[in-house]
């Protein structure tokens, strides 16, 4: 008997610790537009009913990673789903998306998929807030410029968005992450390339329409590029919360910056 009250201790000390409340789903979507299945994790916070409405954080990987990225690499974001009473929703990026649809291969629609698609069946699979101020989108390094760059140009889905280390302009990038292979080479196609970069869409924003929180690492080879953003979102008088933070393009940077990404959904979502 002592020894099962004991287990049971360590079981509860444990799942308290580790912030276990949660729950985390694993689901397959379908993207009509790419005709395939596509993994998500979503996590619903602690005591999730079915009689209430909550806000959804859709939070996206880097390149390189899959959709259990975050939950794996970073626990912690089940325990703010929790705190702040937020579903969170990590699609599939296929690695190296960049989120936008590719016209130089039909097959790769991810602007189609999370912004529309993806949306559209969390929607009808859970109890949220169905309307923009009920809708965030942030990520990290390809899913920093992939939450911009999709908050930008669908303002009616989302109503804040951010980036961590995000890479915002991806001119300067010709050869690095396959993003020639969605876009053609820079050199034949530099209006699409212009076209993709969110550093050139700040002309879509309409000031204190869409709630942002940009940041990135001092040592991070996305800096200069997010200060160009930076200057240009001041230029056009858009309002933005900006950090730059000491740290590098690497997890520990992210550990730290989720927990302030996801406070300022928060405050989006409960302002008054």
């Amino acid at each position: 008997m002592k020894r099962l009250l004991f287990v049971l201790s360590v079981f509860l000390l444990l799942s308290i610790q580790q912030g276990l409340a949660a729950r985390v789903d694993t689901v397959l979507t379908t993207s009509a537009s790419m005709k395939k299945n596509i993994k998500a994790v979503v996590i619903l916070p602690d005591g999730y009913r079915e009689d209430k409405l909550y806000p959804t954080v859709y939070l996206l990987h880097g390149a390189g990673d899959i959709y259990s990225g975050w939950v794996n690499k970073v626990p912690a974001i089940k325990k703010y789903a929790d705190d702040f009473q937020m579903i969170i929703v990590c699609p599939d990026g296929n690695v190296t998306s960049w989120y936008f649809d590719s016209p130089e291969d039909p097959a790769w629609k991810y602007e189609t998929y999370v912004a529309t698609e993806l949306v559209a069946f969390i929607d009808q699979k859970y109890k949220t807030i169905k309307d923009r101020k009920g809708r965030a989108i942030t990520g990290l390094s390809m899913g920093g410029h992939g939450a911009l760059y999709l908050a930008f140009r669908h303002q009616d889905v989302f109503g804040a968005a951010g980036s961590m280390s995000g890479g915002v302009d991806i001119k300067p990038f010709p050869l690095n992450w396959d993003i020639a292979k969605r876009l053609g080479p820079l050199d034949k196609y530099p209006e699409r390339w212009k076209a993709a970069s969110v550093v050139d869409l700040t002309h879509l924003l309409i000031p204190n329409k869409l709630a942002l929180i940009i940041d990135c690492g001092k040592d991070d080879f996305f800096y200069n590029v997010n200060i160009k953003l930076h200057e240009q979102l001041q230029y056009s008088n858009i309002p933005h919360d900006f950090t730059i933070r000491p740290g590098a393009h690497n997890w520990d940077y992210w550990k730290n910056a989720i927990g302030f990404q996801l406070m300022f959904m928060n405050n989006f979502f409960t302002k008054k």
